[in-house]
């Protein structure tokens, strides 16, 4: 299915969500927000039976950050920078954070500026080993944006985040997986397969407690420990009533692999 400058492929359980413009190294514009939110419409709809959501490039590039030509809006005479974010980048941000099922992130090239907070927002996030991360707001005067100064020091530490952030220094796929940032890092030519064939995995998993394991993370970092321990017990019911469960239990107890349906 195509999209403005988005191209979505839905083989089987797997979505593939890809940032098509790849003469501007995919840098996001407000026509690209508007072609992943219908293509998010179509990953969302049962009738398509998605069960987990992969987010790539296309071309030499993740996503160069914001496509700054496409930066017209003003308030009294002044830009206002942050219009856009409230608008358009964040209830695309919020659909990711919300997704009832996995999303991998599947990083080919240069992930910068919003293009590291689309990347992080994945549960997991597989890179090519030429491939890195740059906060590159400093260089244009502006502040990281795109919920990256939440997720960057939960996953490689205040210092750190600290750092990429005032420095503007380019973060090479190994360092951020010895950082924690990523998950795994792939020959470059072996990153497309190498994402499918974990998708799969996930996909053909029991994907109601996989999304409820997602929405418990999310959760965990803003609540107390009490208040987790009763988010676990609550979603822990919701898990146990599922179909999915119950196929687990079977499976165990006959001494099979498991066929789990996602219901």
């Amino acid at each position: 299915m195509e999209f403005e400058r988005v191209r979505l492929d839905i083989d089987g359980l797997v979505a593939t969500l890809t940032l098509n413009h790849p003469e501007v190294m995919n840098a996001v514009s407000p026509e690209m927000l508007g072609g992943l939110m219908k293509a998010m419409d179509e990953v969302e709809n049962p009738k398509n039976g998605v069960r987990c959501l992969v987010m790539t490039g296309e071309g030499r590039g993740f996503c160069t950050g914001a496509n700054l030509q496409g930066r017209g809006d003003n308030n009294g005479g002044r830009p206002d920078a942050g219009s856009a974010l409230e608008t358009m980048y964040h209830p695309f941000l919020r659909r990711l954070r919300n997704l009832p099922m996995p999303f991998v992130t599947s990083v080919n090239g240069p992930a910068a500026g919003v293009g590291m907070s689309f990347a992080m927002m994945g549960d997991l996030i597989l890179c090519a080993k030429s491939s890195y991360f740059l906060q590159a707001f400093r260089r244009i005067g502006l502040v990281p944006d795109g919920g990256s100064t939440w997720l960057l020091p939960r996953l490689v530490g205040k210092a750190r985040a600290m750092e990429l952030s005032l420095l503007g220094e380019k973060l090479p796929a190994e360092t951020a997986l010895a950082w924690g940032l990523v998950n795994r890092v792939f020959e470059d030519a072996e990153l497309a397969a190498e994402t499918k064939k974990l998708a799969l995995d996930l996909a053909n998993g029991p994907t109601v407690s996989l999304s409820l394991i997602r929405r418990l993370y999310w959760e965990s970092t803003d609540n107390t420990y009490e208040e987790q321990l009763n988010l676990e017990r609550q979603l822990q019911r919701t898990a146990g009533n599922s179909g999915d469960f119950k196929e687990g239990v079977r499976a165990f107890l006959e001494k099979r692999p498991a066929q789990f349906k996602g219901e």
